[in-house]
């Protein structure tokens, strides 16, 4: 029998994969979380609750552990380089750490399709290129070096690449922050909208990781592109949410030589008005072409895509409906 922990395992990648691995066979499942109320109705595992940044939950959190699944984050979309720093990227050194130093054998990192983009994004064994404009996607690349750095035969790592959420149980993402914009309608298309958008249903985000955590002959560093089913552009994304929605379409485009600087002027607003930007480049960026694809995944840890990108769509958008009474900040605390 298997011994997996997951780590964060009230957010929306862990309550994905928690729900996935608990339908498989010959699995203890563990899950790791600040607050087990939150853990998605049903759970029949085990739960360690706690705290990672507490040195002492940490010592003994992956005792009798055979594989880790590090699906614990903190976002932002710009800027706060402190917290990134403080509430993402140095808990994540010291859980890997303590997984160097665990009988552990396999640690599953989260990361982006976007670190690499857009010119080396298809392969996902490249190395994250950093950006000065977005620390903390400079963080996660930081981290997959770490990973990449320590990985061996008897500490194996996997890391996956993960396309952009959509789905239930998501809170930070382009969907909140998109649709409260488009109202304004002051939002462009950038460039035309004809770039892909590879929106990843929040399911099969949970199937990746869980199958990441099984597959055999897996050793040393790996890293996969995990995407959808397909990938829409953005103005198929934006007139499916039109149509569906009645969301405003853009009334203009620009194209990217003149986004990034249009966003760099609303992050230098952001000082002085008490709205956040508009637009930041990071947003920007995520609209650049990834060409990643779920090959290699499909054909080392069986990853294949279940869910379409408008069933998604659909599920969080009437989500947000609900729980959503005002626009989505662009940093946010995942549990």
């Amino acid at each position: 029998m298997e011994n997996i922990i997951v780590i964060g395992a009230t957010g929306f990648i862990g309550t994905h994969t928690l729900n996935w691995l608990s339908k498989q066979p010959d699995i203890h499942l563990i899950a790791a979380c600040r607050d087990k109320s939150a853990l998605p109705s049903g759970f029949s595992g085990e739960i360690r609750e706690g705290d990672i940044r507490d040195i002492t939950y940490l010592s003994s959190l992956f005792s009798g552990v055979d594989v880790v699944v590090n699906a614990m984050s903190w976002s932002s979309l710009y800027g706060h380089k402190q917290q990134s720093e403080q509430l993402f990227y140095l808990p994540t050194i010291q859980l890997f750490e303590a997984y160097l130093q665990s009988s552990a054998s396999r640690f599953i990192n989260i990361s982006t399709t976007s670190a690499a983009s857009p010119s080396h994004s298809e392969d996902a064994l490249s190395e994250g290129i950093p950006r000065d404009f977005w620390p903390h996607l400079n963080n996660v690349i930081k981290i997959e070096n770490k990973l990449r750095e320590k990985a061996s035969t008897e500490k194996t790592v996997i890391n996956l690449r993960l396309g952009i959420f959509v789905g239930e149980h998501y809170g930070l993402g382009v969907l909140p922050i998109l649709l409260p914009r488009l109202k304004t309608h002051l939002v462009p298309w950038v460039q035309d909208g004809k770039t892909e958008l590879p929106l990843t249903d929040g399911r099969d985000l949970g199937q990746a990781l869980g199958r990441a955590a099984l597959a055999d002959n897996i050793h040393g560093f790996q890293s996969f592109n995990i995407v959808g089913e397909t990938k829409p552009t953005v103005r198929d994304v934006i007139t499916f949410l039109h149509d569906q929605f009645a969301y405003p379409k853009p009334h203009f485009s620009v194209p990217f030589s003149l986004a990034y600087p249009f966003a760099w002027l609303m992050e230098k607003l952001d000082s002085v008005v008490p709205w956040e930007p508009l637009i930041v480049r990071s947003v920007v960026h995520l609209l650049e072409n990834t060409h990643a694809n779920n090959d290699r995944a499909t054909d080392m840890i069986g990853y294949k895509p279940m869910y379409n990108w408008q069933d998604a769509v659909r599920l969080q958008v009437a989500e947000m409906k609900q729980r959503q009474n005002k626009p989505m900040r662009m940093a946010m605390a995942v549990k």
